[in-house]
């Protein structure tokens, strides 16, 4: 046990050396061993005041918005900038075809008007801490990978209940870094009392929509406004009309100075998943197998979903969020191929491969990349199944609604109780949004793709009996949408307890269940057991290529990769040149967006509004030397998804934008980055203040906030 909490400190140690390029998504905690880079690229702060737990830093003005997002406090009221996209299910909960808020935007003018928002949640990080030694208490060599998973849930438990139990509205998670070299626990205080203040029209906050996404240059004003509320004593509290604005430990200070290319900036934010340690065997299913496939998949499902929004207005508000959940990863999947490809990513990894095992042969390490090779092969024909599962048989929205009923049904020896009260806020919520056509239209082209790609040694008897039944998709869609209770809103909303038999007996519920079932026995029992020898082998490949790099003088950055945790990223403010003669300037304006403004097409469709303050460039304050109002700007942060709405901060650590995408050649940046083409897009802060200002005329929210020049 000795020897490997020192191998794990020497892990950590290395992680820290050779800086090199803007790579890097780095642990708060340990900023301290990167701020002589940090000061030398510009910044002029301390360690101390990015993260501390003995005072106010910059990490107190920073959350975790729901469970997927960041965002950031910019008022000691505790009013929260966000991105719309983050929002946007908020903002279309509220709304319906009387009170579009999508389409023409909502302004809280009180303290009253702001509307709360069930289910959503913003955690602060209250601190992190290496608990390694902890987590990996009672580990003995030999141990098997299963006991050794045993043992770190139940020391990891332990330590949870441990440090959650002295506050309200705590919550901690341990998450593994470097595949399990190391552990973190990272304690949150989570407040649910979060209401919306403000959102531009999806004419500014989504501008551009699909077209744009991922795209530069972007003209895109992705923001949203909500405030959270506490208790009197400023804890976390249910909705209440008696709770408070909450007062933050910190917030950001806003800087309307400006951006130039060159200057320094830095993300602080919670990135969701990057890969970049990966073995080119993963990379080769990803660009050849995996991302193709689905991308074909979800063109279908866009293509069902944006005929009939096209037809109706209660359609389009409806699947917007939807449609705007499968059509981001969708264009994002095209981009990172495109990139994987142009940078030779699979041969590039090949070689270092066989460099390491060179190097490794006969040593502690021999055998490592080779073998997770072998384990990556026997695990293909899983993933494919998984991913094909996925993006069909799961997408089907009538069955999964059909499920979520039945488990509100519970057996025991009284008898079948049935609850009711959440049953109905479930059909509410369903039925509000949603649509049979689309449906049982997405029913058909996914089963078909499923039938037509799916190895016949994988496809459940269920399946085959129904295409033998019925004898084609069609058929069986007929049957399926035709019989369902599910499909007649009156039906689902009148279940009692007496229904149980019903719902088993019922075609969408039996459709999910059976695949379901064959999913867990004959699918995903095989690639968890895959899956943990990989985790395992990675284990060991990742110690590895630190030793390997270090020895051999191979300058590498090794940070860890995203998980959803805090984390700060750094650079400069740059454009790039994506294509040979193509040079992109790192900056957008009002002027762009009244290039591309067209009101025949709803995503270039801006409100009059800003057509009148363009003519009589009405800008007030908000406009750059130029005599434009700046919209968005690039850099060479480097970020994922999970980093939307994260704050993009200065030299002096003030707000200056907000980060909501990548450029689409870069998006491969989560498996290898790229110094030349990968940046980082994001909202200039004085964008936002302008439509504040001067489209919404809600400058009482302006006052709250802290400009400095």
């Amino acid at each position: 046990m000795k020897r490997m909490l020192i191998t794990i400190t020497a892990l950590a140690a290395m992680a820290f050396q050779n800086a090199r390029a803007d790579e890097g998504m780095w642990l708060p905690s340990l900023i301290s061993q990167r701020i002589s880079d940090m000061q030398e690229k510009g910044f002029r702060l301390e360690a101390e005041d990015i993260y501390s737990i003995n005072q106010a830093s910059l990490k107190d003005a920073v959350v975790l918005f729901g469970r997927g997002c960041t965002g950031e406090l910019i008022s000691p009221e505790g009013l929260l900038l966000t991105n719309h996209h983050c929002g946007y299910g908020q903002i279309q909960k509220h709304s319906s075809v009387e009170h579009d808020y999508l389409k023409d935007g909502f302004w809280a003018m009180s303290r009253e008007e702001e509307l709360p928002n069930k289910g959503l949640t913003v955690s602060f990080l209250e601190r992190m801490d290496d608990v390694t030694g902890i987590i990996l208490k009672g580990y003995e060599t030999g141990m098997s990978e299963k006991e050794r998973v045993e043992l770190v849930k139940k020391n990891s438990e332990a330590l949870i209940s441990e440090v959650t139990a002295s506050g309200k509205g705590l919550r901690a998670t341990v998450e593994a870094l470097y595949y399990g070299n190391q552990y973190f626990l990272f304690l949150y205080r989570e407040y649910s009392d979060v209401r919306l203040v403000g959102a531009p029209p999806s004419s500014i906050g989504k501008f551009g929509g699909d077209t744009d996404n991922w795209m530069w240059p972007r003209h895109t004003g992705d923001f949203s406004m909500f405030r959270i509320y506490a208790d009197k004593d400023n804890n976390p509290a249910p909705y209440s009309e008696d709770n408070v604005p909450y007062k933050p430990k910190k917030y950001f200070r806003i800087s309307t100075e400006g951006v130039a290319e060159g200057d320094f900036t830095f993300i602080y934010g919670f990135p969701g998943r990057t890969q970049e340690y990966i073995h080119s065997e993963g990379v080769r299913y990803i660009e050849e197998t995996g991302d193709p496939h689905k991308i074909r998949l979800r063109t279908l499902r866009l293509g069902i979903m944006n005929r009939y929004q096209s037809e109706s207005q209660k359609v389009r508000i409806q699947y917007s969020s939807k449609n705007a959940n499968v059509a981001n990863a969708w264009k994002k999947w095209q981009g990172e191929v495109k990139g994987i490809r142009k940078m030779n990513t699979v041969a590039r990894k090949q070689e270092f491969e066989k460099e390491f095992a060179r190097w490794a042969a006969g040593g502690e390490f021999d055998g490592v990349v080779e073998n997770i090779e072998r384990i990556y092969r026997e695990l293909e024909p899983y993933q494919f199944a998984t991913d094909l599962y996925s993006e069909t048989i799961r997408t089907v929205e009538i069955a999964n609604f059909a499920m979520s009923m039945a488990r509100l049904f519970k057996e025991d020896e009284s008898g079948t109780t049935f609850d009711k009260t959440k049953a109905e806020e479930l059909a509410n919520a369903f039925y509000k949004d949603y649509h049979l056509p689309i449906d049982k239209e997405v029913f058909t082209a996914m089963m078909s793709e499923y039938e037509a790609h799916m190895p016949c040694a994988f496809k459940p008897a269920y399946h085959n009996e129904m295409m033998q039944k019925y004898g084609s998709v069609e058929a069986w869609a007929d049957y399926l949408f035709g019989t369902s209770l599910f499909a007649d809103e009156a039906r689902a909303c009148g279940l009692t307890s007496e229904d149980f038999t019903k719902v088993k007996n019922d075609p969408a519920f039996i459709y999910f269940n059976e695949f379901l079932k064959w999913y867990h026995a004959d699918v995903q029992p095989h690639a968890a057991r895959l899956n943990q020898e990989l985790q395992l082998a990675y284990r060991d490949y990742m110690r590895g290529q630190m030793v390997f790099c270090r020895t051999q003088r191979i300058p590498k950055d090794f940070y860890p990769d995203a998980n959803l945790t805090l984390r700060v990223a750094y650079g400069h403010i740059k454009g790039y040149s994506p294509a040979d003669g193509i040079y992109y300037t790192p900056s957008s304006t009002i002027k762009g967006i009244m290039e591309k403004d067209n009101p025949e097409i709803f995503d270039y469709n801006i409100p009059q509004r800003l057509r009148d303050i363009y003519a009589e460039k009405d800008y007030g304050r908000w406009a750059d030397s130029s005599g434009e109002v700046p919209v968005c700007f690039i850099a060479t942060n480097h970020t994922t998804g999970g980093n939307s709405g994260s704050p993009v901060i200065n030299a002096a650590g003030d707000l200056i934008g907000l980060n909501f995408d990548r450029v689409w050649e870069g998006t491969m940046s989560d498996i290898v980055f790229d110094p030349e083409i990968c940046r980082n897009i994001s909202l200039d802060i004085r964008y936002v203040l302008f439509i504040i200002d001067k489209v919404a005329d809600a400058d009482h929210l302006i006052e709250e906030m802290t400009l400095v020049p």
